[in-house]
């Protein structure tokens, strides 16, 4: 994995910052696209294992069907209102599905971590509840790049 950022160094999350901000965010944006070229971007829950973005994916969407017949993703994860509370990090590589499509809760040890983190994230539960409409995606990023515009030294210019 690269960080994928020549620019902005001063402002690039480090790792630590990263897996932080990743680990407390609830929502991220994920950007597919068609097999004629047209751009499909919609809001999904995630968690983060230190590696990997997983994402719980309902597979009967158009973000499920446009990722079995092309892989590549986009996904930011960002927040901020003023200009200097802006942070954020954009992800890019391949969603790879793991486990069965839709998921019951038949035995994955690969999925062990992931629906852990997910069930004490979203439910404050141990175990994760599985509705059989959805599934995993695993996105290990190609590249990352990173924002946190609190780096930024005095106010913004014009």
């Amino acid at each position: 994995m690269t960080t994928g950022q020549r620019r902005g160094r001063r402002i690039m999350m480090t790792d630590a910052e990263r897996d932080a901000y990743l680990s407390r965010q609830r929502t991220c944006r994920v950007a597919t696209v068609s097999a004629d070229g047209s751009p499909h971007v919609g809001a999904l829950w995630f968690v983060w294992d230190g590696a990997s973005l997983w994402l719980y994916s309902i597979t009967r969407s158009l973000r499920w069907s446009q990722l079995c017949g092309d892989p590549r993703v986009a996904v930011v994860v960002d927040d901020g209102v003023e200009y200097t509370q802006l942070r954020g990090i954009e992800l890019r590589g391949e969603a790879v599905p793991v486990g069965e499509a839709p998921r019951t809760g038949e035995p994955c040890p690969e999925l062990d971590v992931p629906e852990r983190l997910f069930a004490d994230k979203y439910f404050a539960m141990d175990t994760m509840p599985h509705d059989g409409r959805h599934a995993w995606l695993r996105l290990t990023p190609r590249t990352i790049t990173s924002w946190d515009f609190h780096k930024l030294p005095g106010p913004p210019t014009a």
